[in-house]
């Protein structure tokens, strides 16, 4: 039985630059990611789909996403070009989550692509959003990012700058038998929050169905301004990926 699903919806953009990928590994290692590319051409959206493989694949491999994703910013950070100031290189804001049966969840990102658990009863929202909202709250501009995958920024740089690293992890043990992942991009998430709407209305039923309502959802609510609106919905069971 296939425990994911993953919707996406272009909006009102001309291309689409989101995209989210699934990568599994011996002993029940399963890495989940979602990546939102930074623009709307053939370029972003080109590289921004074998990125999100390659955060999965490291992430797999470190059997750990803050690992995972640390070992990907690094790699891209190290692209030739970069020290070009006029080179205008992808860039895309991440998120990762890997499941080991037997072993805490574990969620890394970069950006303002967001990670939530839903039990049922409410959303617990796993990550906080690398952007100038978070930096200068309440009137901070959320769509400014402080951190993207494909930037050269340090830990250190970043964390005297924004107070907060260029990659940011956290581990989560649900405590009950069953929860589902939502791993989201901004064009999927914003709408529903703006409209003060519960997220959890959203999220139940079926995974397929409830991954496209999430995304149709997002882009009737923000109407002609809608972005690429991309979610990963994943059913995660005890003793089997956490």
């Amino acid at each position: 039985m296939r425990t994911y699903a993953i919707a996406k919806h272009t909006g009102a953009r001309s291309r689409q630059c989101d995209t989210a990928t699934v990568v599994a590994a011996p002993g029940g290692v399963r890495a989940f990611a979602l990546l939102d590319g930074v623009g709307s051409t053939e370029e972003v959206a080109r590289w921004t789909r074998g990125a999100a493989h390659q955060v999965a694949a490291l992430a797999a491999r470190h059997q750990d996403a803050g690992a995972g994703l640390r070992a990907a910013y690094a790699e891209y950070a190290a692209r030739p070009g970069h020290d070009d100031p006029w080179a205008d290189l992808p860039h895309a804001a991440a998120v990762v989550a890997v499941t080991i049966p037997g072993r805490p969840l574990t969620v890394a990102w970069c950006g303002d692509t967001r990670a939530y658990l839903w039990t049922g009863p409410g959303v617990v929202q796993l990550t906080n959003d690398h952007n100038d909202r978070r930096v200068y709250p309440p009137h901070g501009a959320r769509n400014i990012l402080t951190s993207a995958l494909g930037a050269q920024s340090t830990d250190a740089g970043l964390q005297a700058l924004h107070g907060h690293p260029a990659v940011e992890e956290t581990t989560y043990t649900p405590a009950d038998s069953w929860v589902r992942l939502w791993l989201a991009s901004d064009g999927a998430y914003e709408p529903l929050e703006d409209a003060s709407v519960p997220l959890s209305d959203f999220l139940y039923g079926d995974l397929e169905e409830a991954a496209r309502t999430v995304v149709e959802s997002a882009v009737e609510a923000e109407g002609e301004r809608a972005d690429n609106a991309t979610t990963l919905l994943a059913d995660l069971y005890r003793g089997t990926h956490y």
